[in-house]
């Protein structure tokens, strides 16, 4: 970017400016402070899709490598969802999955699995999590699939036992029927399915907990904490649950409205949790349930939401979020395809940017306006990047992208410059697939191939009396670079 378009950018910012103090550490007065995961975002796989994912499609690794390429560890993911309630294990079967559709498009109401499907899953180079069935309520064969797990998937981070089990009674599962259905008969269902399938396995540590996509508290992990004794407790690794928030591109990617979902739905639940020294995880989230809507989920706004509310979780104790992939070809919030890259990679590929090599993470705004700023630290708790969040809607087309000011404070160098990397696309509804691809300082993802193409570039920003402003365009991002 050439010196006349920094002195253009330079004077957009001095119409308006928000101001934030960097602290010099952590452990500095006025902030919350969160320790970080090593690789805190991850991706969540359909379980009957999850070979597909593995095998057919070739957009996975690379999307997958390059984040590790960013943080040193593979990413984790899971394997489960909806279907995992309708899998069960055929120790006789030589297939990934079998199963029968009408469409292409369609899951599958009923389907086995063999041994070639943790096989496949062993191959991951990073954690996973396993999904197995309790909705059809045959534990002998979930115990079966569990041992075959333990065997063939060495980096086996968890068992996942049921998946959003308060929708069983209206999915028809049997383990919910002949009686009530509620938070407290599924507890004393999963406490005693983690001491059966534990044991079983000759495992301790080893169960994600709770997988509810209904609120917290009724549908939370304090319901399930208290009915616990030390028997259930020994099996449990964490909890996770789930979330699709929704709504329209302009209140999906607004700042404020993600603090407020992520602050009324799990400041609490995960209190409780950290209460017994365990992690809490989002174990499948996304933007908008169902795999997603096309008004929403593949555009640009949704890359924004998926930056920012990654942070906001992890930023909320929130140890991994897993971000779900659902049916190949028919998945409108999945972050690439056979032939197609989606604009939410690029939010989760900022935001694991980001955070990459990060022990610790604070917020300065309050989360109460269309601005953020995220700051991450070392392993030392010296500040290491920025990230600088301007929330307001751009339509695009011939409007007038409003740019803000962010004035950061407390930079440790006193004079000089700092670069930093922009995260930016056409307008908030623009859309990979329909020929209009963010980018992160220049360069985009190939489609088909999640390759880096383009050549990586800077914007340099003056240091004068260790402040800087940034200037930041409306449905944009901005990474700042400390050190």
């Amino acid at each position: 970017m050439g010196p006349s378009i920094l002195l253009i950018l330079s004077s957009l910012t001095l119409a308006a400016a928000v101001t934030f103090d960097i602290p010099a550490r952590v452990g500095s007065p006025g902030y919350k402070y969160s320790p970080l995961d090593p690789a805190p975002i991850g991706l969540s796989f359909e379980f009957f899709a999850f070979p597909s994912y593995f095998t057919n499609v070739t957009a996975t690794k690379q999307c997958l490598s390059n984040w590790r390429n960013l943080t040193g560890v593979w990413p984790p993911i899971r394997i489960g969802g909806t279907t995992q309630d309708r899998a069960q294990y055929d120790a006789s079967s030589s297939a990934y999955v079998v199963y029968n559709v009408k469409s292409a498009a369609d899951a599958p109401m009923s389907l086995t699995f063999g041994s070639r499907f943790m096989s496949l899953a062993g191959t991951y180079g990073g954690s996973v999590v396993v999904g197995l069935n309790r909705g059809k309520n045959n534990i002998e064969n979930t115990i079966q699939a569990a041992k075959v797990a333990v065997k063939e998937v060495p980096n086996l981070l968890a068992i996942e036992l049921g998946n959003e089990p308060e929708y069983y009674p209206k999915d028809g599962q049997p383990i919910a029927q002949g009686g009530t259905w509620n938070p407290s008969s599924d507890a004393a269902s999963q406490n005693n399915w983690m001491i059966r399938v534990g044991s079983a396995i000759g495992k301790k540590n080893i169960i994600q907990a709770g997988n509810w996509n209904a609120a917290a508290p009724q549908w939370g992990a304090a319901n399930l904490i208290a009915v616990e004794n030390a028997t259930v407790r020994q099996y449990v690794r964490h909890f996770a649950h789930h979330n699709y928030p929704g709504g329209s591109i302009q209140s999906l990617m607004t700042h404020s409205t993600t603090v407020r979902n992520v602050r009324t739905q799990f400041e609490a639940d995960v209190a409780a949790v950290l209460a017994t020294g365990r992690e809490y995880v989002l174990g499948e989230t996304n933007s908008v349930s169902g795999g997603g809507a096309a008004n929403v989920s593949p555009t640009f706004g949704a890359a924004l939401w998926t930056m920012d509310y990654s942070l906001r979780a992890a930023y909320t104790n929130i140890s991994r979020i897993y971000f779900h992939h659902g049916t190949v070809g028919n998945c409108q919030y999945c972050f690439f395809g056979r032939y197609s890259m989606g604009a939410p990679y690029y939010g989760a590929h900022v935001a694991t940017a980001f955070l990459a090599g990060a022990k610790y993470l604070t917020a300065l705004d309050q989360g109460t306006t269309n601005y953020a700023v995220y700051i991450a630290f070392d392993e030392n708790g010296t500040p290491l990047r920025a990230l600088l969040y301007n929330s307001d809607y751009f339509t695009g087309g011939s409007s007038t992208r409003r740019t803000e000011g962010f004035t950061l404070k407390g930079l440790s160098l006193s004079n000089g410059t700092v670069k930093a990397k922009r995260l930016t696309a056409a307008s908030a509804s623009s859309r990979v697939d329909q020929g209009s691809s963010p980018t992160f300082g220049g360069q985009t993802f190939a489609d088909g191939t999640c390759v880096v193409q383009g050549t990586e570039t800077f914007e340099s920003t003056t240091v004068t009396g260790g402040q800087a402003t940034f200037s930041v365009g409306a449905t944009e991002a901005l990474v700042v670079y400390l050190r």
